[in-house]
């Protein structure tokens, strides 16, 4: 081999042994008759002295990510030149011989800089050699592998299916492919791999699993891309608790490689519940806000706004102080979201209430909304009024933007649970209200089998009609346009692992 460790490996155990490593010269210092480098490779970084001889001449040319082979001696750094910050940082190899395998050209960023994402993207092979983007792929890497290992142990089979198939209709538009020997036809790309698995369950396969490439042509979002990686399951003879709890044991695995030993079972709330209480089908649960129902409270009022079938409220703590400007940004911060404004009540800090709403109110709903909606002096109250679902959706909305501008979110936390028991259809307006893109008067839902338990409900059109948890008798599919029962994960950028993102 062209080397004999890894240069991330070496410690003090290792002194008086000769070793050849190579890599990409990270930095350079040059102090006059000595010259040391910090040699990279994927494993980690070990310093290289040079320190005479025609070694020392060869070690003045190298320059950062120069890709050489060093061979020399390992030794324990002199007392008080330690590095802490790293593992190599107790030795160093006193290099007996050079060799430069490839020379680099000026480098259009330093890789310990920051630079600009197109750039990062254009030299894409520049950047994965700094350590977060590297981490991240190799981190993928050992996810995908503790997948796999879960899933077998429950006995699926991993299966691929084809790439080049036909238009289905789909939630996007289909990336088409010229079909060269049938010239005006076209191989369609899947936006998931839906049909081939139902096809295999009534194969008789059971249990089946891919690691799966799917291509969705729609409109750049925050969560969306061409193309993007799931893991794809679907099960035979199961119910939506089997399905869950295999899941669990997935996500137990996956999160385990990176040192978090994740509890279970994991918490369940219904749709219901999550909406009413965040606003929100994937709920971010790192902090305590939640929203307030005032539909009760107001039931009386002479105010024209609040005269409406729901009335909502959440509150910013210390937001009374907020300057005019700002707070005409939260009406901006609606009227993108498909609202006229966001009322909103400042409470004094001797207890009396300000704002352009106080004075629509009576005094019995001045007198006690402070207790109702648990404020404090020196608080704001933010309201929404309207249909249920828009309404709490917007307020969902303010909620999040309420806790990343009072820094309520703890990025390294995680909270996770299942939200249960979806609805068949959901208004556009509610996705314009929380900030999503509306697609449509209602968004489908794949898991179209009516809830056992509601079947012989009669429920008025505008009453949404709950999916069951499994979308078919026996047959329970992870990967849809949205699933009956979807995973929220909150950490760092919110996302909710459902069906097919």
């Amino acid at each position: 081999m062209l080397r004999s460790h890894a240069a991330g490996s070496l410690r003090a155990a290792d002194a008086g042994q000769t070793v050849t490593l190579a890599g990409w010269v990270a930095r350079r210092r040059d102090h006059g008759g000595v010259i040391f480098i910090d040699l990279r490779d994927a494993s980690g970084v070990s310093q290289v002295v040079f320190r005479e001889g025609d070694v020392l001449a060869a070690a003045h040319r190298l320059r950062a990510e120069f890709c050489i082979a060093v061979t020399g001696v390992v030794e324990v750094r002199p007392e008080g030149n330690e590095n802490p910050d790293i593992p190599t940082g107790k030795i160093e190899v006193n290099a007996t011989s050079l060799t430069v395998l490839s020379e680099s050209a000026p480098l259009p960023f330093q890789l310990d800089e920051t630079a600009g994402e197109e750039a990062r993207l254009k030299y894409r092979y520049l950047d994965l050699r700094r350590e977060g983007p590297g981490n991240a792929i190799r981190l993928r890497s050992k996810v995908n592998a503790a997948a796999r290992g879960v899933l077998a142990e429950h006995d699926f089979v991993e299966i691929e299916t084809p790439t080049l198939t036909r238009s289905t209709p789909e939630g996007a538009r289909d990336f088409l492919v010229p079909a060269r020997l049938q010239p005006g036809s076209f191989y369609a790309l899947p936006q998931s791999p839906q049909l081939f698995k139902q096809l295999l369950m009534v194969a008789g396969m059971e249990r089946y699993y891919q690691i799966a490439r799917c291509y969705r042509d729609e409109d750049f979002r925050a969560d969306r891309q061409p193309e993007f990686t799931q893991l794809d399951m679907e099960l035979s003879f199961v119910d939506a608790d089997d399905v869950m709890g295999i899941a669990e044991q997935v996500l137990k695995a996956v999160w385990s490689t990176i040192g978090y030993d994740l509890p279970l079972p994991l918490p369940r709330i219904s749709y219901e519940e999550a909406m009413r209480r965040f606003g929100s089908d994937k709920p971010d649960l790192r902090f305590e806000v939640e929203l307030i129902e005032c539909t009760d409270y107001f039931k009386d009022t002479p105010f024209r706004v609040f005269q409406a079938p729901y009335v909502g409220a959440v509150v910013m703590t210390g937001g009374a102080s907020q300057p005019r400007r700002t707070l005409d940004g939260w009406q901006e911060f609606a009227k993108q979201r498909g609202h006229k404004g966001l009322a909103y009540v400042l409470i004094g800090e001797d207890g009396t209430l300000g704002g352009p709403v106080a004075k629509n109110l009576t005094d019995a709903e001045r007198d006690g909304l402070a207790a109702h909606v648990g404020a404090k002096p020196g608080d704001c109250v933010f309201f929404a009024a309207g249909p249920a679902r828009t309404a709490r959706a917007l307020l969902g909305a303010t909620r999040i933007e309420i806790a990343k501008r009072l820094d309520l979110i703890d990025p390294t936390a995680w909270a996770f649970t299942w939200v249960v028991d979806f609805p068949m259809f959901e208004p556009a307006d509610v996705a314009t209200a929380s900030g999503d893109v509306a697609v449509g008067s209602g968004a489908g839902r794949p898991c179209t089998t009516r809830s056992p338990r509601r079947r012989s409900n009669r429920r008025t059109p505008s009453t949404p009609t709950p999916a069951a948890r499994c979308p078919m008798p026996t047959t329970s599919s992870a990967t849809a346009t949205r699933s009956a029962a979807a995973l929220s994960v909150s950490t760092g950028a919110t996302s909710r692992s459902g069906c097919s993102r």
